[in-house]
Parts: structure tokens; C-alpha cells; sequence
């Protein structure tokens, strides 16, 4: 015999007890396997085909699904009334009734087969009982260790558990090495071709928010919170802050005493990427004007239906606004949820869409012999 039933049932035990799973799911496993096995030793490919197996004594039996029909042409699928009435007495053409055959033994093909089968089931098992504990954990962050770098993606350990960081979740500029311990955003547990598996995170907004949450107890108290979060991973961020308490400095709040709090945060995701916190507000205008920060905003003019923003800033402001490569003006406009339009004050006056204010005029400076002659002047009246 090619395969030892009770050798098997032990091992199912032992299995069910290492990998944590339950005794009924590897029986059920090896069972499919067993099944399949059978049609290739016994029966036909398509035959619907059940599996028992006795963990006690390891006897193995299978029953065939067989139609009941006047005159059987494909005996694998089919049986005559008279012999389904053996097995139940009520049959009736049209019927199905398992036909039960006790398994002895199978070919030394079937059972390779079978044995693959288990313990790629049983692999997939495993793999979705862990997965089912980390779906209670997505949105949160969590540990991770750097298993290796393939190319534009990195695979970590998380537990019992692998997960991948893409390209696109990974801080820009960060190194990652195998053996390296980073804190990952838990994003989504995808299941595709290749089984389940975990996609995390560096890059996204939700990370840096976890982050503040963690230096901010405010946060968990409802004093302050965060309304937005626009970011450039390992570049610069925007973050809207609010206070729900009178008093309470919300942006103080996050910086924290000489700037602790933001520096823990920006110690994760590397000092290279600059964190503007900023106040958040209800008036469109005024979120636009905050957004912008640093630079000294002249007048926002919003056109709400098409979620664009006209911003005047003075024309020596004009490059600190758009910023290096325009991150500034687009960080802001994510940020706000409008689309906007950068204007120098100069500009804009040609075209009439500020109000000029006119300034008395100054007087021109003299040249020095007039000065000199003025002079002169001024001192013959005083002695006259």
C-alpha cells in the first residue's frame, strides 16, 4: 500500500496542532485530497466523489454521487433502479444516491498527488486563519521586519504573516535593507491568483496621522484633531489642524515644547520631509490663505462651482507660493480640495481684479549740488 490511512490520521492531529489550526479543517483538507485521488485510482474525472476519514482508525471510505436511470449507459455516473433500491428503498428514477466503496489502498501517482494537494490546502488554510486576525487590524500600524527587497517592492514579516510595500506606499528617498524593523500602515488585505496577502504602507496620509495620534494624546481626548492631510512622502507634508476647545492652540498643541512632538514624528519618517502644520478653517478663503503658509497672501477669490481659487500674492512672494516644482501651490490645493491659480499683485492690477490703493508721493531725492545749494539757502534766511 502506497499509502499509510493511519499514518495519515496521526499526522493530521499533529498537524492541526502545529499550525494552529482546527482538527475539522485539515480533515477536511486531506479529505478533498483523498477525493481527487480516488477519481484517479477509481473513477472518472468528473465523478462527484465524498471522502470520510476515521482519525481513529483510519479507514478511509468514499461515496460516489450516481443518478438513478431506467437504463444505465455511463455506470461511473449512473445506477439502475433496482440497484439503488438496495441501497434505499424509496429511490426513484431521477434520483442520487451515494454508492459507498470502502478505500483500501492507492497508486503510488494518486497518492504523490494527494500529498501535494494537502499540503498546498493546508498552506492556504494557515495563510487565510492568519489573514482573518489582521483584517480586525487594517487601518491600524503595526510592526514590521524587512525580509528582502525585490526590486520596487519590500516584503516584510509581520508576525505569521508576509506582507508587501509597493512603490507607491514607500517613502521617497528611504533605504529599506533585510533585518530592518520599521512601524507599516496595515492598508488592505488583498486575495488574488497567488493567495491573500498583506499591502502596508510609509507613504500615506493615514501613517502620518497614526504618528501624531501617538504623540498627541489631545487627539484621543478630543481636544484637538487633525481636518487634512495633504503629503509628498519623504518630501513635505500639510497638515489642518483644529481645536475643539476654546484656548487650546491647536498648531502649539502639535509641535509641542520645542517642537518635541513633530520632531518624534518626523524622526520615523526621516527629517528629510518637512511637516507644515497649519490652522485649519471653515471659511474657504481663509483655509486657502492658512494652506499657503508661508507666504503673505494679498486676496483668495473663489470660484465655488468649479472648486477653483484665484490667489494674489505680492510679486516677491510669487516663487514662495508655487514653491520648488510647484509643491507648495499643489499641497495646498489637495489640501483645500480646490484647484489654484497663483497671481502676482502686479499682474493682477493690470488686469483690474485687486483694488489699488494710491500712496502719497514721495518726493525725489536731490542731487548733491542741489542739496548743498538748499543748504546754503536755508542758512543765509536763518541769519537774515
Amino acid at each position: 500500500m502506497d499509502m499509510d490511512f493511519k499514518q495519515l490520521a496521526v499526522a493530521i492531529q499533529a498537524i492541526a496542532e502545529e499550525k494552529n489550526l482546527s482538527e475539522a479543517t485539515v480533515k477536511d483538507v486531506v479529505e478533498q485530497a483523498l477525493a481527487a485521488a480516488y477519481r484517479r485510482d477509481y473513477g472518472e474525472r468528473e465523478q462527484e466523489v465524498r471522502v470520510t476519514m476515521n482519525l481513529e482508525t483510519g479507514e478511509v471510505d468514499a461515496y460516489v454521487n450516481k443518478e438513478v436511470v431506467e437504463d444505465v449507459t455511463e455506470p461511473a455516473y449512473e445506477l439502475s433502479i433496482a440497484q439503488a433500491q438496495v441501497m434505499k428503498k424509496d429511490a426513484t428514477l431521477g434520483d442520487f444516491v451515494e454508492v459507498h466503496e470502502q478505500v483500501k489502498s492507492f497508486g503510488r501517482v494518486a497518492a504523490q498527488t494527494a500529498k501535494q494537494v494537502i499540503l498546498q490546502r493546508l498552506r492556504e488554510a494557515e495563510r487565510e486563519i492568519v489573514l482573518a486576525e489582521f483584517e480586525d487590524k487594517i487601518g491600524t500600524v503595526i510592526a514590521a521586519l524587512v525580509s528582502r527587497v525585490e526590486g520596487m517592492i519590500v516584503r516584510l514579516e509581520l508576525g505569521k504573516a508576509q506582507g508587501i510595500m509597493p512603490k507607491s506606499e514607500q517613502i521617497q528617498g528611504e533605504r529599506y535593507y533585510p533585518g530592518q524593523r520599521l512601524k507599516v500602515y496595515l492598508k488592505d488585505v488583498e486575495r488574488g491568483m497567488r493567495g491573500p496577502q498583506l499591502v502596508v504602507s510609509r507613504g500615506n496620509c493615514e501613517f502620518l496621522e497614526w504618528l501624531f495620534r501617538a504623540e498627541v494624546p489631545e487627539m484621543e481626548s478630543g481636544a484637538v484633531e487633525i481636518k487634512g492631510i495633504a503629503r509628498e512622502a519623504g518630501v513635505r507634508s500639510k497638515v489642518a489642524v483644529a481645536s475643539m476647545v476654546p484656548g487650546v492652540d491647536p498648531v502649539g498643541t502639535f509641535v509641542g515644547g520645542h517642537g518635541t512632538r513633530v520632531n518624534a514624528v518626523m524622526n520615523e519618517i526621516g527629517e528629510q520631509e518637512k511637516i507644515d502644520i497649519i490652522v485649519w478653517k471653515e471659511k474657504a478663503e481663509d483655509y486657502i490663505t492658512e494652506a499657503l503658509s508661508p507666504t503673505k497672501v494679498t486676496r483668495v477669490v473663489v470660484d465655488e462651482p468649479n472648486k477653483r481659487a484665484k490667489v494674489i500674492v505680492p510679486e516677491d512672494q510669487l516663487s514662495i507660493a508655487i514653491g520648488r516644482g510647484g509643491q507648495n501651490v499643489r499641497l495646498a490645493s489637495k489640501l483645500v480640495g480646490y484647484e489654484l491659480d497663483i497671481e502676482a499683485e502686479k499682474v493682477a492690477e493690470v488686469e483690474g481684479t485687486v483694488d489699488t490703493v494710491t500712496l502719497p508721493k514721495q518726493p525725489r531725492l536731490k542731487k548733491k549740488e542741489q542739496l548743498e545749494s538748499s543748504l546754503l539757502e536755508a542758512i543765509e534766511e536763518h541769519g537774515e
